[in-house]
């Protein structure tokens, strides 16, 4: 029997979590502070007595897929990515609702959040930083995983790329990924520290195309031209892969789509892009000017 929950009993904003809480503490032995606590739809955070922070998620059974939600467990092993350092978990199912409840004990971020999802004006982020978000960015694409992402909760796939993709923009090129890597699948100014760089928030982390987690930070700064700019700059490697600009497509459609905004700002800079994005594909598939060949140079060359 599918067990019903009012929207209150759902939102961890509203709800009374004293009794989470307290059998969380209980498990991992530990004090919360009780002036740290931060609330949100889904997720109750706060810091410890013993200078760590613990992240309690209550999650519908029917939202556990095959991915899991150990997210932050299985990025501990992960080599070269600057993160809080993963201490241990507790995970139990609810007596009462069709959920299960996640708490994970980690180390205090390194800094403070850079902003918003998305952000309005330039954060002055320094060299250094650029470098440790670099460094990471490499270093999380050259392992190796089993998981697959889960950008925006949905798994990524080869269909979800093209329908995305199409839905938005014409035919004319390829969507067919060429390379998978590991990614973060959820990199946005929220989920990054600064001054020191840091990057956390590892839920949504597996194999997803090239370039999806510099796209999606490009995608999160196009409010502010600089940061976008800077960031197509650091990442010039991934923007440059066929990948890449299928990447940039990919973000650009959820700017761009049916649930569009129509005062996003993001809007304008995220079309000029697509545009040229889409051209620079389309001459990948039949070169000559402006993307477009005749049969006999097409027959000649092929």
């Amino acid at each position: 029997m599918t067990l019903s929950v009012s929207a209150s009993q759902a939102d961890l904003r509203v709800r009374p979590v004293d009794e989470v809480l307290d059998r969380v503490a209980r498990s991992l032995q530990v004090r919360f502070l009780p002036d740290t606590v931060v609330r949100k739809r889904r997720i109750v955070g706060a810091r410890t007595d013993r200078g760590t922070w613990v992240r309690v998620e209550r999650r519908p059974l029917g939202k556990i897929t095959a991915q899991g939600w150990n997210g932050a467990e299985c990025a501990a092993r992960l080599d070269g990515v600057a993160q809080p350092a993963w201490h241990g978990c507790v995970v139990w199912r609810d007596a009462d609702e069709a959920v299960m409840w996640r708490a994970d004990e980690s180390d205090l971020l390194p800094g403070d959040p850079v902003g918003n999802a998305v952000l309005s004006e330039d954060p002055g982020l320094s060299d250094e930083w650029w470098g440790g978000l670099n460094a990471s960015l490499d270093a999380l694409a050259a392992q190796r995983t089993g998981r697959v992402a889960t950008p925006d909760s949905e798994t990524v796939t080869q269909a979800s790329v093209t329908r995305s993709v199409r839905a938005v923009f014409s035919g004319g090129f390829d969507t067919a990924v060429r390379r998978w890597v590991p990614a973060h699948a959820d990199l946005n100014w929220a989920n990054v520290t600064a001054p020191v760089f840091g990057l956390f928030d590892w839920e949504d982390w597996g194999n997803a195309p090239e370039g999806l987690d510099s796209a999606s930070l490009w995608a999160s700064s196009l409010a502010v031209p600089a940061l976008a700019d800077r960031v197509r700059y650091e990442r010039r490697r991934d923007f440059g892969t066929r990948d890449g600009k299928l990447m940039t497509l990919f973000v650009c459609s959820k700017i761009l789509g049916p649930y569009a905004h129509p005062g996003d700002p993001r809007s304008e800079p995220a079309r000029r892009m697509a545009e040229r994005v889409v051209e620079e594909l389309r001459a990948d598939m039949w070169p000559g000017a402006s993307g477009v060949v005749s049969a006999r140079e097409f027959g000649e060359k092929y």
